[in-house]
Protein backbone atom coordinates (compact mmCIF):
# COMPACT_ATOMS: atom_id res chain seq x y z
CA UNK A 1 0.00 0.00 0.00
CA UNK A 2 2.67 2.79 0.79
CA UNK A 3 4.62 1.83 -2.44
CA UNK A 4 1.50 2.45 -4.41
CA UNK A 5 0.79 5.73 -2.39
CA UNK A 6 5.05 6.65 -3.56
CA UNK A 7 4.31 5.78 -7.33
CA UNK A 8 0.82 7.54 -7.33
CA UNK A 9 2.29 10.63 -5.48
CA UNK A 10 4.75 10.66 -8.49
CA UNK A 11 3.01 9.59 -11.43
CA UNK A 12 2.95 11.49 -14.55
CA UNK A 13 -0.89 11.16 -15.49
CA UNK A 14 -3.44 13.91 -14.36
CA UNK A 15 -5.23 13.40 -11.58
CA UNK A 16 -8.01 15.69 -12.83
CA UNK A 17 -9.53 17.65 -15.41
CA UNK A 18 -11.41 21.05 -15.12
CA UNK A 19 -11.93 24.08 -17.10
CA UNK A 20 -13.37 24.46 -20.86
CA UNK A 21 -12.44 21.73 -23.31
CA UNK A 22 -10.57 19.86 -20.45
CA UNK A 23 -7.84 21.31 -19.80
CA UNK A 24 -5.28 20.66 -16.92
CA UNK A 25 -6.02 23.07 -13.76
CA UNK A 26 -2.55 24.25 -12.36
CA UNK A 27 -2.29 22.22 -9.73
CA UNK A 28 -2.57 19.17 -12.25
CA UNK A 29 -0.10 20.68 -14.26
CA UNK A 30 2.78 20.75 -11.00
CA UNK A 31 1.77 17.10 -10.18
CA UNK A 32 2.81 16.08 -13.89
CA UNK A 33 6.14 17.82 -13.75
CA UNK A 34 6.98 16.95 -10.25
CA UNK A 35 6.60 13.22 -11.39
CA UNK A 36 8.27 13.40 -14.82
CA UNK A 37 11.31 15.26 -12.53
CA UNK A 38 11.29 12.47 -9.86
CA UNK A 39 11.35 9.62 -12.91
CA UNK A 40 14.69 11.68 -14.56
CA UNK A 41 16.07 11.82 -11.47
CA UNK A 42 15.67 7.86 -10.96
CA UNK A 43 16.52 7.31 -14.42
CA UNK A 44 19.55 9.23 -13.79
CA UNK A 45 20.34 7.60 -10.20
CA UNK A 46 20.68 4.34 -11.99
CA UNK A 47 23.15 5.40 -14.75
CA UNK A 48 25.53 7.09 -12.05
CA UNK A 49 25.64 3.75 -10.53
CA UNK A 50 26.18 2.12 -13.91
CA UNK A 51 28.88 4.47 -14.67
CA UNK A 52 30.38 3.28 -11.36
CA UNK A 53 31.15 -0.21 -12.57
CA UNK A 54 32.95 1.79 -15.97
CA UNK A 55 34.80 4.11 -14.03
CA UNK A 56 38.63 3.21 -15.38
CA UNK A 57 36.88 3.36 -18.92
CA UNK A 58 35.35 6.62 -18.28
CA UNK A 59 38.35 8.25 -16.51
CA UNK A 60 40.93 7.01 -20.45
CA UNK A 61 38.12 8.58 -22.11
CA UNK A 62 38.21 11.71 -20.38
CA UNK A 63 42.25 11.61 -20.39
CA UNK A 64 42.27 10.64 -24.11
CA UNK A 65 41.97 14.37 -25.48
CA UNK A 66 44.59 15.65 -23.01
CA UNK A 67 47.32 12.94 -24.19
CA UNK A 68 46.40 14.08 -27.76
CA UNK A 69 47.07 17.65 -26.93
CA UNK A 70 50.47 16.90 -25.35
CA UNK A 71 51.28 14.97 -28.27
CA UNK A 72 50.77 18.51 -30.44
CA UNK A 73 52.44 20.47 -28.63
CA UNK A 74 55.95 18.67 -29.30
CA UNK A 75 59.31 19.22 -28.10
CA UNK A 76 60.30 21.90 -25.27
CA UNK A 77 56.61 22.50 -23.66
CA UNK A 78 55.88 19.76 -20.69
CA UNK A 79 52.32 19.69 -19.59
CA UNK A 80 51.36 16.97 -16.66
CA UNK A 81 48.03 16.50 -14.83
CA UNK A 82 47.78 16.56 -11.29
CA UNK A 83 45.17 15.85 -8.23
CA UNK A 84 45.16 17.89 -5.23
CA UNK A 85 43.37 17.31 -1.97
CA UNK A 86 42.97 13.94 0.23
CA UNK A 87 39.29 13.89 -1.49
CA UNK A 88 40.28 15.15 -4.98
CA UNK A 89 39.96 11.41 -6.37
CA UNK A 90 37.11 11.10 -4.76
CA UNK A 91 35.31 13.95 -5.55
CA UNK A 92 36.47 12.94 -9.43
CA UNK A 93 35.11 9.72 -9.68
CA UNK A 94 31.65 10.61 -8.21
CA UNK A 95 31.90 14.05 -10.64
CA UNK A 96 32.68 12.03 -14.12
CA UNK A 97 30.09 9.12 -13.19
CA UNK A 98 27.33 11.51 -13.01
CA UNK A 99 28.25 13.75 -16.03
CA UNK A 100 28.28 10.13 -18.02
CA UNK A 101 25.10 9.67 -16.65
CA UNK A 102 23.47 12.95 -17.80
CA UNK A 103 24.77 12.42 -21.36
CA UNK A 104 23.69 8.59 -21.47
CA UNK A 105 20.39 9.54 -19.90
CA UNK A 106 19.80 11.96 -22.11
CA UNK A 107 17.14 10.61 -24.73
CA UNK A 108 14.73 9.91 -21.59
CA UNK A 109 15.20 13.27 -19.90
CA UNK A 110 14.69 15.38 -23.19
CA UNK A 111 11.39 12.99 -24.11
CA UNK A 112 10.06 14.41 -20.69
CA UNK A 113 10.49 17.72 -21.88
CA UNK A 114 8.30 17.29 -25.49
CA UNK A 115 6.44 14.80 -23.00
CA UNK A 116 5.59 17.72 -20.47
CA UNK A 117 4.58 20.52 -23.01
CA UNK A 118 2.66 18.20 -25.41
CA UNK A 119 -0.59 18.61 -23.25
CA UNK A 120 -0.69 21.98 -25.03
CA UNK A 121 -0.34 20.67 -28.49
CA UNK A 122 -3.16 19.69 -31.38
CA UNK A 123 -4.15 16.03 -31.77
CA UNK A 124 -2.87 16.11 -34.94
CA UNK A 125 0.55 18.06 -33.67
CA UNK A 126 1.19 15.22 -31.05
CA UNK A 127 2.29 12.65 -33.48
CA UNK A 128 5.49 14.84 -33.47
CA UNK A 129 6.82 13.07 -30.28
CA UNK A 130 8.11 10.20 -31.80
CA UNK A 131 9.61 12.20 -34.09
CA UNK A 132 11.06 14.22 -30.99
CA UNK A 133 11.76 10.60 -29.54
CA UNK A 134 13.93 9.64 -31.88
CA UNK A 135 15.61 12.69 -33.21
CA UNK A 136 16.47 14.59 -29.61
CA UNK A 137 18.37 11.89 -27.57
CA UNK A 138 21.04 11.45 -31.04
CA UNK A 139 21.00 14.75 -31.83
CA UNK A 140 22.16 15.79 -28.19
CA UNK A 141 25.00 13.09 -28.21
CA UNK A 142 25.85 13.79 -31.71
CA UNK A 143 26.68 17.56 -29.64
CA UNK A 144 28.43 15.64 -27.60
CA UNK A 145 30.60 13.71 -29.90
CA UNK A 146 31.38 16.94 -31.87
CA UNK A 147 32.78 18.44 -28.68
CA UNK A 148 34.84 15.49 -28.02
CA UNK A 149 36.44 15.24 -31.30
CA UNK A 150 37.97 19.11 -31.57
CA UNK A 151 38.59 18.96 -27.76
CA UNK A 152 42.06 17.80 -28.40
CA UNK A 153 42.86 21.01 -30.85
CA UNK A 154 41.28 23.47 -28.62
CA UNK A 155 43.51 21.89 -25.18
CA UNK A 156 46.75 22.51 -27.73
CA UNK A 157 45.85 25.70 -28.43
CA UNK A 158 45.39 26.79 -24.85
CA UNK A 159 48.63 24.73 -23.62
CA UNK A 160 50.26 26.27 -26.35
CA UNK A 161 50.90 29.49 -24.89
CA UNK A 162 52.51 27.95 -22.28
CA UNK A 163 56.34 29.46 -22.17
CA UNK A 164 58.69 27.27 -23.03
CA UNK A 165 60.53 27.44 -20.06
CA UNK A 166 57.79 26.84 -17.81
CA UNK A 167 55.82 23.57 -17.07
CA UNK A 168 52.19 23.17 -16.86
CA UNK A 169 50.65 21.41 -14.26
CA UNK A 170 47.07 21.54 -14.78
CA UNK A 171 44.60 20.42 -12.01
CA UNK A 172 42.35 17.36 -13.02
CA UNK A 173 39.17 18.47 -11.39
CA UNK A 174 39.46 21.86 -13.04
CA UNK A 175 40.21 19.81 -16.22
CA UNK A 176 37.32 17.83 -15.91
CA UNK A 177 35.08 21.45 -15.33
CA UNK A 178 36.14 22.51 -18.85
CA UNK A 179 35.67 19.28 -20.72
CA UNK A 180 32.09 18.47 -19.07
CA UNK A 181 31.22 22.31 -19.99
CA UNK A 182 32.38 21.94 -23.30
CA UNK A 183 30.49 18.98 -24.22
CA UNK A 184 27.77 19.83 -22.49
CA UNK A 185 27.54 23.62 -24.22
CA UNK A 186 27.81 20.97 -28.09
CA UNK A 187 25.51 18.82 -26.42
CA UNK A 188 22.75 21.69 -25.78
CA UNK A 189 23.50 23.89 -28.93
CA UNK A 190 22.72 21.02 -31.08
CA UNK A 191 19.52 20.85 -29.58
CA UNK A 192 18.42 24.66 -29.81
CA UNK A 193 16.64 24.25 -33.71
CA UNK A 194 15.02 21.21 -32.10
CA UNK A 195 13.17 23.64 -30.06
CA UNK A 196 12.90 26.01 -32.54
CA UNK A 197 10.97 23.29 -34.89
CA UNK A 198 8.62 22.87 -30.85
CA UNK A 199 7.67 26.69 -31.00
CA UNK A 200 6.64 25.92 -34.41
CA UNK A 201 4.63 23.60 -34.21
CA UNK A 202 3.18 25.43 -30.96
CA UNK A 203 2.08 27.81 -33.10
CA UNK A 204 4.66 30.76 -31.32
CA UNK A 205 6.88 31.27 -34.03
CA UNK A 206 6.34 30.68 -37.92
CA UNK A 207 8.89 29.82 -40.44
CA UNK A 208 8.68 32.88 -42.28
CA UNK A 209 9.70 34.87 -39.31
CA UNK A 210 12.53 32.76 -38.93
CA UNK A 211 13.18 33.61 -42.80
CA UNK A 212 12.93 37.20 -42.36
CA UNK A 213 15.45 37.58 -38.77
CA UNK A 214 17.96 34.83 -41.12
CA UNK A 215 21.00 37.25 -40.76
CA UNK A 216 20.57 38.14 -37.33
CA UNK A 217 20.05 34.63 -36.77
CA UNK A 218 23.74 33.74 -38.06
CA UNK A 219 25.22 36.60 -36.31
CA UNK A 220 24.01 35.63 -33.11
CA UNK A 221 25.02 31.66 -33.32
CA UNK A 222 28.68 33.07 -34.40
CA UNK A 223 28.01 35.62 -31.22
CA UNK A 224 27.27 32.76 -29.05
CA UNK A 225 29.25 29.87 -30.05
CA UNK A 226 32.44 32.47 -29.58
CA UNK A 227 31.01 33.73 -25.95
CA UNK A 228 30.32 29.89 -25.41
CA UNK A 229 32.98 28.02 -26.16
CA UNK A 230 35.42 27.80 -22.96
CA UNK A 231 38.52 27.94 -25.30
CA UNK A 232 39.39 31.46 -27.14
CA UNK A 233 40.65 29.80 -30.75
CA UNK A 234 38.54 30.54 -34.02
CA UNK A 235 38.26 26.83 -34.66
CA UNK A 236 36.42 25.77 -32.05
CA UNK A 237 34.36 28.26 -32.20
CA UNK A 238 33.59 27.32 -35.73
CA UNK A 239 33.03 23.77 -35.09
CA UNK A 240 30.44 25.06 -32.85
CA UNK A 241 28.84 27.65 -34.63
CA UNK A 242 28.64 26.11 -38.17
CA UNK A 243 27.00 23.17 -37.39
CA UNK A 244 24.19 25.24 -35.15
CA UNK A 245 23.71 27.42 -38.26
CA UNK A 246 23.12 24.56 -40.75
CA UNK A 247 20.74 22.68 -37.80
CA UNK A 248 18.48 26.15 -37.48
CA UNK A 249 18.72 26.12 -41.67
CA UNK A 250 17.43 23.16 -41.52
CA UNK A 251 14.57 23.91 -38.53
CA UNK A 252 13.74 26.40 -40.87
CA UNK A 253 12.58 24.41 -43.99
CA UNK A 254 10.47 22.00 -41.36
CA UNK A 255 9.21 25.00 -39.92
CA UNK A 256 8.06 26.45 -43.64
CA UNK A 257 6.75 22.85 -44.19
CA UNK A 258 4.57 22.73 -41.24
CA UNK A 259 3.19 26.35 -41.97
CA UNK A 260 2.61 25.33 -45.49
CA UNK A 261 0.78 21.91 -44.48
CA UNK A 262 -1.46 24.41 -41.66
CA UNK A 263 -2.40 26.57 -43.81
CA UNK A 264 -3.26 23.81 -46.61
CA UNK A 265 -5.64 22.32 -43.67
CA UNK A 266 -7.37 25.22 -41.94
CA UNK A 267 -8.18 26.51 -45.77
CA UNK A 268 -10.67 23.25 -46.30
CA UNK A 269 -12.63 24.89 -43.77
CA UNK A 270 -15.03 28.10 -43.74
CA UNK A 271 -14.88 30.94 -41.76
CA UNK A 272 -18.57 29.72 -40.14
CA UNK A 273 -17.11 25.96 -39.40
CA UNK A 274 -15.47 24.66 -37.34
CA UNK A 275 -11.94 22.56 -37.89
CA UNK A 276 -12.14 18.94 -36.20
CA UNK A 277 -8.96 20.22 -34.53
CA UNK A 278 -10.24 23.06 -33.05
CA UNK A 279 -13.16 21.43 -32.02
CA UNK A 280 -11.29 18.97 -30.37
Amino acid sequence: MALSRVVGAFSTKPRSKVGEGGRMALYDHFLELRGRLFQSALIFLVFVVIAFFFYNRLFDLLLTPYNHARELLGHGRVSQPVISGVGGPFLLQIKLCAAAAVVASSPFWLYQIWAFILPGLHPRERRWTRIFAAVAGPLFLAGVGTGYWILPKGLHVLLGLTPKSVESLVEFNDYFSFVVRLLLLFGVAFEIPLFVVMLNLAGVISGRTLGQHRPWIIIGVFAFAAVATPSTDPFTMCMLAIPMTVLFMISEIVARLVDRRRAASSSEWSDDEVSPIDAQ
